[in-house]
């Protein structure tokens, strides 16, 4: 299998591991572009091709199709924030989100999902957004024929097939998932880096193109700081990082440029903008992140699951998305299921613990993604530093959030039984395997709703930089533009006002198309 971009490089694409550098460096381009993933590799792509200098910064290191090993000891310290390890400020949620070239795209699990209008209705109405389904249709066509979007062919596998079967025995809504994907393989190991280049991931798309018509990759690089003035930025710093990706600032790089776009994820821009002391008026800056923070439930099946083997997500459904009663909505999906994913997030210790894992075969596991941010108890939570300069996550569970999680334990827990499951385990420490769904309603409404006892996790990260029609509203303006500095903008899931109700990239994508088609025309001029 091709590595795209070494390949590229040894035949003169310009690039540099920011680790190996011994002696300060300074940089001038057109654009200088903070982060590799859906955002930053999109316009990095877009910005090349319309001839710009551009240089792409991304903090993770550069790994490709050779070096992924479908092991997860190699892949979550090398290819995910805190080696699959990051949580909230209270530890209550992990939070999975990508650290390499590439970004998260390197290693999600390729749902691709249009943004739904009923959230685009609630942009329109709550931040004077200009976004609708038909606008967009172009951008999103783009994206999808650009990365090979489509429903996947295949029969889904067995974890996500339960899905299916429960929701066909309820009458309940399912959808056939699109992904981006080109000769896939079925492996099921899409979260630790695709070893055949199937999935168009921005490592194996747009940033080869990118670099290809001359745009220049720096890895292994921290940006920290924009220095600006009055209404422009006027540099950006950033120093490289070690090898445990910790910032190393013996060495200073410098980058000057026309206009700098920050896309370094919805931690990762609002910790940069708030390192930089860019202007807040609106006071919205970090503020506002969206998570789905996710339940999950386990089932026993007589028959073999093996989640591990084959697509990761190929069915979703969406009948609890919406809910006319005003309750917190929520997305049924699955993950894929791998000894060290599930050994960590499953509950009960020692020999329960053990038990379930000796089972591991006859596992199926349904999660439920929250949607939050739409309800004035659902404000989401915050990107603070730390003493360090580095992002923290301040997530505060609501009631309103904790009765979403129950009525979500009680969907999934009557989706697996009506698919056909002997026993059902929400995850929550002070859950049981349930024999029987009366057994496990009634269970399930006494659980105490509190974290720690319930399994949370997210690898959805959204909001924090959120765009809107008037300063007042928002950090950016509708086309990611900042409000009060004219050379900056975000292009990435930190612009998103609230939380989508499905999974984002395909959301980011057409986003970024929008607005660098936008960015374009303003540079040319």
């Amino acid at each position: 299998m091709k590595n795209l971009i070494a390949e590229g490089i040894a035949s003169g694409w310009s690039y540099l591991d920011a680790s190996s550098l011994t002696a300060d460096q300074q940089f001038e381009t057109d654009v200088v572009i903070v982060g590799s993933g859906a955002g930053g590799a999109m316009a990095a792509e877009q910005l090349s091709l319309a001839g710009f200098r551009v240089i792409l910064l991304e903090m993770g290191a550069l790994h490709e199709g050779k070096d992924f090993k479908q092991q997860e000891r190699w892949a979550y310290p090398q290819l995910y924030q805190d080696g699959a390890g990051r949580k909230t400020l209270d530890q209550s949620i992990g939070i999975l989100q990508g650290r390499t070239v590439g970004g998260s795209t390197t290693v999600n699990w390729t749902t691709s999902i249009r943004t739904p209008e009923k959230t685009l209705d609630y942009w329109r109405a709550e931040f004077g957004s200009d976004c609708s389904s038909e606008n967009l249709a172009a951008y999103f066509q783009q994206a999808e024929q650009r990365l090979n979007i489509h429903p996947w062919p295949v029969p889904p596998n067995a974890n996500n097939d339960k899905l299916r079967q429960g929701c066909e025995a309820l009458g309940w809504q399912y959808t056939v998932i699109n992904r981006n994907v080109s000769g896939c393989a079925n492996l099921g190991y899409c979260g630790m880096g695709c070893p055949m280049n199937a999935k168009q991931s921005m490592l194996v798309s747009t940033i080869p193109s990118a670099m290809q018509a001359g745009a220049m990759l720096i890895s292994r690089v921290s940006a920290r700081e924009l220095k600006w003035q009055h209404e422009q930025v006027q540099s950006l710093l950033a120093v490289p990082v070690d090898q445990y990706f910790q910032p190393d600032f013996r060495i200073k790089l410098s980058f000057k440029a026309t206009h700098y776009i920050v896309a370094a994820g919805a931690i990762g821009s609002p910790a940069l903008l708030l390192r930089s002391n860019v202007p807040n008026p609106s006071r919205r800056l970090g503020k506002h992140t969206y998570l789905h923070p996710s339940v999950i439930s386990g089932a026993l099946f007589e028959e073999t699951i093996a989640g591990h083997s084959g697509a990761p997500q190929s069915i979703y459904s969406d009948q609890f998305v919406w809910p006319s009663n005003g309750q917190a909505g929520f997305k049924l999906e699955v993950p894929p299921l791998h000894p060290v994913l599930m050994a960590t997030k499953l509950t009960g210790l020692a020999e329960s613990h053990a038990a379930l894992m000796q089972q591991f075969n006859q596992l199926q596991v349904v999660i439920a993604l929250l949607r939050d941010g739409f309800h004035p108890d659902s404000q989401g939570g915050t990107v603070v530093l730390s003493d360090h300069g580095e992002p923290l996550v301040d997530y505060p569970m609501s009631d309103y959030l904790w009765q979403g999680v129950q009525h979500a334990y009680l969907a999934m827990a009557e989706l697996q039984f009506a698919a056909g499951a002997r026993s059902v385990l929400p995850i929550h420490q002070d859950a049981q395997l349930y024999s029987g769904w009366r057994q496990a309603r009634q269970a399930i409404k006494a659980l105490p709703l509190q974290k720690y006892r319930a399994t949370l996790a997210s690898a959805h990260v959204m909001g924090g930089a959120n765009m809107s029609a008037v300063p007042a509203k928002g950090v950016v303006n509708l086309v990611g533009r900042h409000h009060q500095l004219e050379n900056l903008s975000v292009f990435d899931g930190s612009i998103l006002p609230s939380s989508l109700g499905a999974n984002p990239q395909l959301t980011i994508y057409a986003l970024t198309l929008r607005n660098t088609e936008a960015l374009i025309k303003q540079l040319r001029t």
